[in-house]
């Protein structure tokens, strides 16, 4: 056991008698018995078998990669959406030029496309494979370098197709300043909802993954685009936000340019993972090997 963890690999331990006690202890995860365990064993252990049923260890090794999946699209979510909301308003005022997104509009984009997605994507059930990947390293922290480029690239791609919708509205469209906030308020606040699909593993299905198969998520995303797309309407709400109600060809730029983050992230996570297994070939074959041997 010693020899295994001193080459860096995590040892986990089952024993259920008093002899086994010291083994337990040692192991990286020692697993006692529930039923017939000693309570020696159980004392020494990190965990217990209440049903003594070695499956019941292979369903929590998988709760746990749910678990721990589930915490970094949380908050990969949130802080890539927070950075592009950053963005925006950072470049705007060293370019000089007038907020796109009002103090009142951040907060309730981080009221709603903040909260409820994210917690949604926190309730994901996982993949169907994700005990068929190797095991990740107990020292890996949830956001590594990997996940911080990750980050940065997605808010500036939302941040993008935000001030893409800004200078349209006001270059091409040449809408009054509240409707140029509006469009841009909203082409934001959307583009984050779709956002919600970019968190997928890179290896699962493009249309079926952990994510669109979470319930959760898409009465999220209803709740969110019925919470985004009243106030304008109401005279109330619309006061306070400084919204007007968008035209059919404001939809038309807001709904065409919030998805165009989705769109560029998805295209490019294929093109990354196809590169990467056409450079490690295919699977159970060499590189260079033809599939008739």
């Amino acid at each position: 056991m010693r020899a295994y963890q001193e080459a860096g690999d995590v040892v986990a331990m089952t024993g259920d008698g008093v002899n086994d006690a010291p083994a337990l202890r040692q192991a990286d995860i020692g697993v006692a018995m529930g039923l017939r365990g000693t309570d020696v064993a159980r004392e020494a252990a990190a965990m217990i078998l209440l049903d003594d049923a070695f499956l019941t260890i292979v369903k929590a090794i998988r709760e746990g990669r749910v678990i721990f999946g589930n915490i970094r699209r949380f908050v990969l979510y949130l802080l890539s959406c927070n950075l592009s909301e950053l963005l925006v308003i950072g470049l705007a005022v060293l370019v000089s030029l007038p907020l796109p997104v009002l103090p009142l509009q951040i907060l309730y984009l981080n009221l709603v496309t903040d909260v409820f997605p994210a917690f949604a994507l926190a309730m994901g059930e996982g993949e169907h494979g994700i005990l068929k990947r190797p095991p990740r390293n107990p020292k890996e922290p949830i956001l590594g370098r990997s996940q911080w480029i990750v980050i940065v690239l997605h808010g500036l791609v939302l941040a993008v197709a935000t001030f893409g919708a800004l200078a349209t509205a006001r270059l091409w469209l040449e809408l009054d300043s509240k409707s140029v906030i509006t469009t841009t308020f909203l082409t934001l606040a959307f583009a984050q909802l779709w956002h919600a699909f970019n968190m997928r593993h890179p290896k699962s299905g493009l249309f079926r993954n952990e994510v669109t198969r979470n319930p959760w998520l898409w009465g999220a995303l209803l709740l969110c685009t019925a919470l985004l797309a009243m106030p304008p309407y109401l005279t109330p709400m619309a006061d306070a936000l400084h919204l007007a109600p968008p035209t059919p060809i404001m939809w038309s730029l807001i709904l065409g340019l919030s998805a165009v983050p989705l769109l560029v992230t998805q295209v490019v996570t294929v093109a990354l993972v196809s590169l990467r297994l056409r450079s490690i070939g295919t699977p159970g074959f060499k590189a260079g090997q033809s599939v008739d041997g």
